[in-house]
């Protein structure tokens, strides 16, 4: 082979890669469609992600939000949480992964029952002349974080778990019978039923926060 030859088939394999290279280059708009596919993609997953949090969300308050009056939405978020005692007290030393994993269960379910009672509901109780009342079931919900700080900071494995569980179902027992027989029939008999209505949505809207 001449070198001319070579010469002139080494200018068409340059020429070709540069074709190639222009079109994948070129002025970038290969480059922009890429991109902007990329970013499309990204964007939707974000939009699947939203959509997925928030339909969790919906389906954690669902059965608060269904139960009815915000009166009756707590009795049920109590219900749930006494559930969970029994199922704790259940256990032995031997279920450490069950003991935490109930445990978890109950701090979310509990720090979302309080921000809705916290938020909404002891306001509207000291709206309606019960302030000293409102004060004493706030207090309360200090020592339930108590509670559950010690229980996450007690082994697992240890008998101390159930005597620390023991004494915490006793209070919320006690907190739950002065809210339910008590303090909230007398509220919800003092207000109207377009005030029970928006304290009901007020509510569920704090626990959508939390859900």
């Amino acid at each position: 082979m001449t070198t001319d030859t070579l010469d002139k088939t080494d200018t068409k394999a340059k020429g070709s890669r540069g074709r190639r290279l222009s079109s994948n280059d070129g002025d970038g708009s290969n480059k922009g469609y890429s991109s902007g596919a990329l970013w499309g993609v990204a964007a939707a997953g974000v939009a699947v992600g939203v959509a997925a949090m928030i339909g969790r969300k919906i389906a954690v308050q669902a059965p608060t939000a269904l139960a009815g009056d915000w009166d009756k939405a707590l009795a049920a978020e109590h219900a749930a949480v006494i559930k969970l005692f029994d199922a704790m007290e259940a256990t032995t030393s031997a279920n450490t992964g069950k003991r935490t994993a109930l445990l978890g269960m109950m701090k979310h379910a509990l720090g979302k029952h309080a921000m809705q009672e916290e938020n909404v509901i002891y306001p509207a109780l000291r709206d309606s002349g019960n302030v000293e009342a409102a004060d004493h079931l706030n207090h309360d919900h200090g020592y339930v974080k108590q509670y559950l700080y010690e229980l996450e900071n007690c082994p697992k494995d240890s008998d101390e778990f159930l005597v620390i569980l023991g004494k915490f179902r006793t209070e919320i027992e006690r907190h739950v019978r002065e809210e339910e027989d008590e303090l909230y029939p007398a509220m919800k008999a003092m207000i109207s039923e377009d005030e029970t209505k928006k304290l009901t949505a007020m509510m569920n809207k704090e626990g959508f926060k939390l859900a």
